[in-house]
């Protein structure tokens, strides 16, 4: 089969042909159809974040059909469509696990990082951890719900009962939870990068009370804020925009380095906090909720063949949504 492989960190993917995976006792195999192209990837192929398998083929927004079970695989049949997310496997037996926390598992497996991934036309994944898609949304328009929706979902709920919610970074995890958001009542400003008006129309287009700099002062006190851009000048920059008990939400896997701050900026009970991955509780929930209202994931379609130029397009900031490896037929 065709597969993208990272063979050495900071270099390009390279288009390879590669044997078929076959599904062990609990996995399913998987025709891809569409692949969303996370950030979480870029900071693999960029050597942000140590490489746990090489050689690797990335890829954790998963949608494909079922073409084969595993002799134990259950939930699935040959023909379902499947979503495949970040987590990929857990222990189910350690302290975290046993509390519905298994997004800390320490024996966790993450799909395109510790086993090969959806840049490819097929994978296998442990059918236990994957997901059943609501009818509404399309291959391309799927894709992006399955860590971008996902993951943005938990940083959302860290936020617990704010009203007025900054989002740092308006890229594809931004933009659909601020139409979760809207659809909840709440109201969103967004910050993106000074000088980037297109993201900021983007983000008023989608119902942003407010959309500015991430440098510039906010027209009124946050009850919390989420960041989503990897830079962690922003968790000081977040804090001083928001009032007294509010929560600062860091929904990345990696970010720069926060800089020194003054404790007045976190004084008044106020909190920082970061987001680890996701549960399957988390997916059940949130693709319960898409399946009420309609989310415009915005995808940006590329070939499969293209990841590199998609890897690109995203570490530029040249688009606005989410990007999407597609399969030809």
């Amino acid at each position: 089969m065709l597969a993208m492989v990272l063979e050495q960190a900071r270099r390009p993917l390279a288009a390879q042909r590669v044997p078929m995976p076959s599904a062990a006792t609990h996995q399913v195999l998987i025709k891809v159809l569409a692949c969303g192209v996370c950030r979480t990837d870029l900071h693999i192929v960029d050597g942000e974040l140590a490489p746990h398998k090489l050689p690797l083929i990335p890829g954790h927004e998963v949608v494909g059909i079922v073409v084969a079970l595993g002799s134990q695989a259950q939930g699935f049949r040959v023909g379902d469509r499947i979503g495949v997310p970040w987590l990929g496997h857990s222990c189910g037996g350690c302290s975290f696990c046993r509390v519905q926390r298994e997004n800390l598992c320490d024996a966790a497996l993450f799909t395109g990082y510790d086993q090969d991934g959806g840049y490819a036309e097929y994978m296998v994944a442990d059918a236990r951890y994957g997901f059943h898609l609501p009818d509404r949304y399309d291959d391309a328009h799927a894709a992006p719900l399955l860590c971008a929706g996902l993951i943005g979902y938990r940083a959302y709920k860290m936020a617990g009962d704010a009203n007025r919610i900054g989002l740092y970074g308006f890229g594809a995890a931004a933009h659909i939870i601020a139409q979760l958001a809207r659809h909840q009542g709440k109201e969103i400003f967004a910050f993106t990068r000074p000088g980037d008006v297109r993201s900021q129309q983007f983000a008023r287009s989608l119902g942003a009370a407010w959309a500015g700099a991430a440098d510039a002062a906010a027209p009124a006190a946050l009850d919390a804020a989420i960041i989503f851009a990897p830079a962690g000048a922003l968790v000081p920059q977040a804090l001083s925009a928001t009032r007294k008990g509010a929560t600062v939400v860091c929904a990345g896997i990696h970010m720069s380095d926060i800089p020194q701050f003054p404790y007045s900026l976190l004084w008044g009970e106020r909190s920082v906090r970061s987001v680890a991955n996701l549960t399957r509780a988390d997916g059940e929930e949130f693709f319960r909720l898409a399946q009420q209202f309609d989310v415009q994931t915005t995808p940006v379609p590329f070939a499969m063949q293209d990841a590199n130029q998609a890897l690109s397009a995203l570490r530029d900031g040249s688009f606005d949504g989410a990007a999407v490896l597609l399969n030809s037929d």
